[in-house]
């Protein structure tokens, strides 16, 4: 039996205490398996980007746990760290490096090798399709490009979990197909992707499971093939927005 790669067992968190607290994830509990994309999904508000961050290790939850490979990411964060890759809904590159100085120094943050940075610089430069733009500043790139510089960067030290964050918002169609292939290529390779979107053409797409969640609770967990095949091969968006008017309904 395949056991999962990242468990989330009763996961919560609060901004805020007392009557102004406001509770952005409620007792969310749900499995990650090895290889398979994951698609997160709501509305603004839904706890998505709270969920990310905790996964991605930038705070801390208010109650639960996250378990990698059965042991507690918070017992463990070094090794958790280096097994997971985190590309965020904001670019954050380093404005004053090219982009091959950027995918350098994501090498050394994690203390590999020189060697090795040179190899894995030149594999990902040429994965990415970055090839032309090696020596390029951080300003002269496009937004695809960028987001590719993104990705990258979060590939540098060869992670088991990847997180991508919104990876195609504003995006040209033609660049957007681009990166779907990319996702899909990080699937081939064995990497648990967990991609957070509002594209719901683009879950469609690429999700093997869907999570849908609403003011903080997991309102469904199923994979794609099961969802279809319940609601007679409808598209994702009609499927998404019956659902949310059916949970909008339930809380008058």
């Amino acid at each position: 039996m395949q056991h999962p790669i990242l468990s989330i067992t009763q996961l919560s968190k609060a901004y805020g205490s007392g009557p102004t607290a406001v509770t952005a994830l409620d007792n969310v509990s749900l499995e990650l398996q090895e290889g398979e994309i994951f698609g997160l999904l709501g509305v603004n508000g839904a706890g998505k980007t709270t969920l990310s961050s905790i996964l991605a290790t930038l705070h801390p939850p208010t109650s639960g746990d996250v378990l990698y490979k059965g042991v507690s990411i918070y017992k463990e964060l070094t090794t958790y760290r280096r097994a997971l890759g985190f590309c965020p809904q904001t670019q954050n590159l380093d404005m004053a490096l090219t982009v091959k100085q950027n995918l350098v120094f994501a090498g050394r943050y994690f203390l590999i090798p020189e060697a090795e940075i040179n190899e894995r610089v030149t594999q990902l430069i040429e994965q990415l399709e970055l090839g032309r733009y090696t020596d390029f500043g951080v300003h002269q790139l496009s937004g695809g490009n960028k987001q590719r510089l993104l990705i990258a960067r979060a590939l540098m030290h060869k992670p088991r979990i990847v997180i991508l964050d919104e990876p195609t918002v504003g995006l040209d169609p033609d660049i957007r197909q681009k990166l779907w292939q990319q996702i899909r290529d990080l699937k081939k390779e064995g990497i648990t992707v967990i991609l957070t979107t509002h594209y719901l053409d683009e879950a469609e797409e690429l999700a093997d499971r869907i999570c849908v969640l609403h003011k903080g609770k997991v309102q469904l967990l199923t994979s794609m093939k099961e969802l279809k095949e319940t609601h007679k091969q409808e598209r994702l968006e009609s499927i998404f927005l019956r659902l949310l008017t059916e949970y909008r309904r339930e809380e008058l």
